[in-house]
């Protein structure tokens, strides 16, 4: 019986550990590169073609010269060269102006906070995973959501001029819509991006709704939250730059004055001035993002 048991386990055969080694050498091996192959291929070339098609299309069919591009640089340059330079950097030491300045600032702070507080409860309405009522509030809190982002922020100051009047009132609404339908939209998909496993403890505990919202979904989406808030008022602050122009105040109406006088180096002083002042939000908010998401985190 010895010799038996002696013969079936020959040197020759291989351990059980080297059989596993072996089997897990294999299976990490790397993935090898290989090109498409029919169908993927025709679908991927198809689509390529496709674009470049439609695109030579729509250069046709909206009559676009491109034989005029080559020489738009050295045109623009000499146009600003003639009309716009140097700019009317005392235009801008008016008190006035500074004053228009600070308006912009007051406009865009007051629009991104009313706008984010209502932006919230439709973000919450308006998520399909978490929302109170699928039938009764999801379609009216989207349709709310779509219908502030579906409108330019421009077109909004126009209507609301046309009703209101001319001054802040038309351009703080304006921009206040604008923020409910951009930060809406960004606070819905986080929404929808969570984790599940949290929603459904707390839903298992006998939490009802406002709770289930309160305690697992807001601690999961108050960084992207402190972020996407404060784009939102970057974004708008750019945009009160210019809805003045359609004389809702701000710097934008002291620059719509100085185009009805055609004083262009005016105009070049004050593009540059908010221009200036854009790129100084933009820093603000990057260096706030950071820091505030990091205490949040």
């Amino acid at each position: 019986m010895q010799g038996l048991a002696t013969q079936a386990k020959s040197p020759a055969d291989p351990e059980p550990a080297q059989v596993g080694a072996a089997s897990r050498a294999a299976n990490s091996s790397p993935a090898t590169w290989s090109r498409f192959r029919y169908p993927q291929s025709l679908y991927k070339y198809a689509a390529l073609l496709g674009s470049l098609a439609f695109l030579a299309f729509s250069i046709e069919y909206l009559d676009i010269d491109l034989e005029r591009l080559p020489g738009i640089l050295g045109r623009m340059g000499e146009m600003l060269a003639r009309r716009y330079f140097p700019p009317n950097v005392g235009h801008l030491l008016n008190s006035e102006y500074w004053h228009t300045v600070v308006e912009t600032l007051q406009m865009s702070y007051f629009a991104t906070v009313i706008g984010l507080a209502a932006a919230v409860p439709l973000a919450w309405f308006a998520a399909h995973n978490v929302t109170p009522s699928r039938r009764f509030l999801y379609t009216p809190a989207r349709l709310i959501i779509m219908s502030c982002r579906s409108v330019h922020e421009m077109i909004w100051t126009i209507l609301l001029v046309m009703v209101l009047g001319f001054g802040m009132l038309p351009g703080a609404l304006a921009l206040t819509l604008y923020c409910i339908g951009f930060a809406g939209k960004l606070f819905s998909e986080s929404i929808e991006a969570i984790k599940p496993g949290q929603v459904e403890a707390i839903r298992a505990a006998g939490a009802n709704k406002l709770q289930v919202f309160v305690y697992a979904v807001l601690p999961q989406v108050r960084v992207a939250w402190t972020g996407i808030s404060i784009y939102t008022w970057d974004v708008t602050f750019r945009a009160a730059t210019v809805v003045g122009f359609f004389g809702a105040g701000g710097m934008g109406w002291y620059l719509r004055e100085s185009v009805q006088r055609v004083a262009s180096k005016d105009v070049a002083a004050i593009l540059l001035s908010i221009i200036a002042v854009v790129v100084l939000s933009e820093l603000l908010s990057a260096w706030l993002r950071t820091h505030i998401a990091k205490a949040v985190a």
